[in-house]
């Protein structure tokens, strides 16, 4: 796997005498800046269809300093199964995904719940939950040797100068080699708190829902049976996945407090507040792994394109993880944008290439915000009443078969043109 740049300083130099040698200046079409999941899925999508391609990462893949690639877990709807399996990965994260077949929605203290069954909706499955670890290496063997993409893992862009024609960025090295690039687009896929968006002079809106996600893998004594649970608790929201190996992965949101007080349970005390604020659908749970927490916020930037530039993914709008769509609708900008790209005749980073991808996707980014957003606040409120219409919806919704077929298209998106890979079908070459 190519994934350290191939900047190689002066040999036999005493250390303090060294001066990194500059990299010859690099032309391309489209630099990446930000290699996590949606921008490495962007890079893998435009490999060898002729775009010459930048990708710069901050952390090399497998350093536990890259958060997209850690043993954290998403859920990957059917769009983003195709997606893959459009980009050759499916066949290498298949046998790591534990499929969604049952979707089992409730709020403790209330008697009303929800079930979806992919069987009565006429699928395999809903979604398949898979380790971020296994969806970095499969998109990261893909990237390897890819023709036309220049690998810079470990750098960071720097010296970023955007112009009616081009942007102009520095790219610079861990070891401080230095490389001029000229790129005719330039993409933000570098999270919420995003540098390319700051650049872009591109706004955002944070809401802060002042909750953190604690997650945790845990054993129980039964099979998971391919049912995943959303429990809304007093304190937030709480997942409970299949994975492949048996085990269920845990997103707790609890107010900060309370989750400090989670990661600091040793793991009997940790197992017996799940099992008393969640349940036992799920059998008993007998083992829990290393737990890990992340502050939820909303971030959504106020538009996504500028001059030369684009967001996608966090970088465009991060979401509360309560329906686990956030790198769904990620991966759909990255195989969107993709589209857009290879669909155009000239220019990567024509202004009329960007408002036609913006177009496409404003109304699935736009619905998604606020359906996640919803939810959250719903499930929050506590004024008088509104526990027991909570409790009344879900109970019509377990009875009302057209909102379970509505529900069940959520992860393909919520309108807007489809892209071609997540329709299986090949991207248009420049």
């Amino acid at each position: 796997m190519r994934s350290r740049p191939s900047w190689r300083a002066a040999e036999r130099v005493p250390r303090r005498m060294t001066r990194p040698a500059a990299a010859p200046p690099l032309d391309v079409d489209v630099a990446i800046i930000g290699g996590g999941l949606v921008g490495a899925s962007l890079a893998a999508a435009l490999a060898g269809t002729g775009v010459r391609l930048l990708l710069v990462e901050s952390a090399p893949f497998g350093r536990s300093g890259q958060p997209s690639f850690d043993e954290r877990t998403t859920a990957l709807g059917n769009a983003s199964r195709r997606i893959f399996e459009s980009l050759g990965c499916w066949s290498a994260l298949a046998p790591e995904a534990a499929a969604i077949r049952v979707i089992h929605v409730s709020e403790a203290g209330r008697f009303g719940f929800a079930r979806l069954d992919a069987a009565e909706q006429g699928i395999d499955a809903f979604g398949y939950v898979v380790a971020n670890r296994a969806i970095g290496a499969a998109l990261w063997e893909r990237l390897s040797g890819a023709p036309e993409l220049t690998l810079r893992v470990p750098a960071r862009a720097e010296e970023v100068a955007i112009n009616a024609d081009t942007a102009v960025l520095t790219v610079a090295g861990e070891g401080g080699e230095r490389q001029r690039v000229t790129a005719r687009l330039l993409v933000g896929a570098d999270g919420a708190d995003s540098q390319i968006r700051a650049l872009a002079r591109i706004g955002a809106r944070v809401e802060d829902y002042d909750q953190v996600a604690v997650v945790a893998n845990v054993a129980a004594d039964r099979p998971h049976r391919d049912i995943a649970y959303e429990r809304f608790t007093r304190g937030g929201p709480l997942a409970v996945l299949p994975l492949h190996d048996g085990g269920l992965a845990v997103i707790w949101a609890r107010s900060p407090r309370e989750a400090q007080e989670l990661l600091a349970m040793d793991d009997a005390a940790y197992l017996s507040c799940l099992q008393r604020e969640f349940g036992w659908r799920a059998g008993r749970f007998v083992g829990a792994g290393r737990r890990g927490s992340y502050p939820l916020k909303l971030t959504r930037a106020t538009t996504t394109v500028a001059t030369r530039a684009v967001l996608i993914g966090n970088a465009a709008q991060a979401l509360h993880p309560v329906a686990g769509q956030g790198f769904n609708l990620g991966l759909r900008d990255a195989a969107m944008l993709a589209e857009a790209v290879t669909g155009a005749a000239g220019d990567a980073g024509s202004m009329e290439l960007l408002r036609r991808f913006e177009q496409w996707r404003s109304r699935d980014r736009s619905a998604l915000v606020h359906f996640t957003d919803g939810l959250v606040r719903l499930f929050a409120d506590t004024r008088p009443g509104a526990g027991l219409l909570r409790n009344l919806g879900l109970l019509m919704f377990d009875l009302l078969p057209p909102a379970k077929s509505a529900l069940a298209r959520v992860s393909a998106g919520f309108g807007g043109p489809a892209p071609r890979l997540a329709r299986g079908l090949p991207l248009k070459h420049v």
